[in-house]
């Protein structure tokens, strides 16, 4: 969704014309405008394991009666639909996410459906987007087909102190690690739970998500979390957000599938310390900048925890001016629409 948003309203001060399809009806608001970007809202089933697919679907359709120049599919369930786009003749690009179908949410069912839009994207999309070189060796190698690696990018606000999460949370400055993504089995919180609750500090871990398609799993988290320390904020959003990350002592994200997480790109810009998983899209992305841990080995995570928290907090200047300087959202939607034109 952040993606789309930043591309879409880019793109549109541009002096481009954009539609966005979202999921679902709500009544009367079914068309509407965002900051001059056009927003349809296209037909679904309610139930969670259908409705993105039907969604890709009638949207498509929709799509197809309306003369678009360039027709942008993001992720692998809505890619199964680029070849009846083709059909019509329609030029296509595709955004590849991740490679959704490693996501522990995902069923027999669902896996087969994802790993059909990736064949389909990557045998019929004129342009293929991928957010990291890992899945852009991932197509050379599996399907032989080229693709063009852009990253996501950043909008960092101005730094925040600590204030809505201080009167919300009792928060200060330095005394909490960050958790900061959905709640979900692949993002690893689990074991940054187990390593935390081993760790002998009086930093608070802060875990601030939604929770997206798995309850049983928040309900797993929650049990888990017998721990005062402990603190669940929900989703988060606008200066919350920030003084969250402008305030926390270190970021972790313990993912075990990742695409391209920009809550760490945000994190980075924020100038926090940075502790991920070894998985090759997040430890792409801190480079020299941050600190990893063995995926899924939560004795090593307790280790690397504790070794971080044993030192001064580093100074992060020069972190800061890498990630603005190499994930600016212009640059990235001044790349994505030289590949339209293209």
């Amino acid at each position: 969704e952040v993606v789309v948003y930043e591309l879409a309203t880019r793109l549109v001060k541009r002096g481009h014309a954009v539609t966005v399809y979202n999921r679902g009806k709500l009544h009367d608001k079914n068309h509407y405008f965002v900051e001059g970007v056009e927003v349809y809202r296209t037909l679904t089933f309610r139930k969670q394991a259908l409705n993105a697919m039907v969604a890709s679907v009638t949207a498509t359709f929709s799509a197809l009666r309306r003369r678009y120049d360039v027709l942008h599919f993001h992720a692998l369930g809505p890619s199964v639909m680029i070849a009846v786009a083709k059909l019509f003749g329609r030029k296509t690009v595709a955004t590849v996410h991740g490679l959704d179908w490693q996501r522990a949410k995902w069923g027999g069912f669902a896996t087969k459906f994802l790993k059909f839009g990736e064949k389909t994207a990557a045998k019929y999309a004129d342009e293929l987007i991928v957010l990291s070189e890992g899945t852009r060796d991932y197509f050379k190698e599996t399907y032989g087909r080229e693709t063009v690696f852009i990253p996501n990018g950043i909008d960092v606000q101005n730094e925040k102190k600590a204030d809505i999460i201080t009167k919300k949370y009792g928060l200060e400055k330095d005394g909490y690690i960050l958790f900061l993504a959905r709640i979900v089995p692949e993002k690893g919180l689990h074991y940054l739970i187990d390593a935390f609750m081993q760790t002998d500090t009086d930093k608070k871990l802060v875990i601030a998500g939604g929770v997206s398609h798995s309850s049983e799993y928040a309900k797993q988290i929650h049990d888990m979390a017998k721990d005062d320390r402990i603190i669940f904020t929900g989703f988060v959003e606008g200066d919350e957000l920030w003084e969250l990350y402008y305030n926390c002592r270190m970021y972790v994200l313990p993912s075990d599938v990742e695409g391209m997480p920009i809550s760490l790109l945000e994190a980075m810009a924020c100038g926090c310390e940075c502790l991920v998983s070894d998985i090759d899209t997040a430890k792409n992305v801190v480079g020299e900048y941050g600190y990893t841990f063995k995926k899924s080995d939560v004795n090593d995570l307790k280790n690397k925890l504790c070794e971080i928290l044993g030192k001064p907090k580093a100074d992060k200047a020069e972190q800061i001016e890498y990630v603005k300087n190499n994930y600016s959202w212009d640059e990235i939607t001044d790349r994505t629409l030289e590949l339209y034109k293209k």
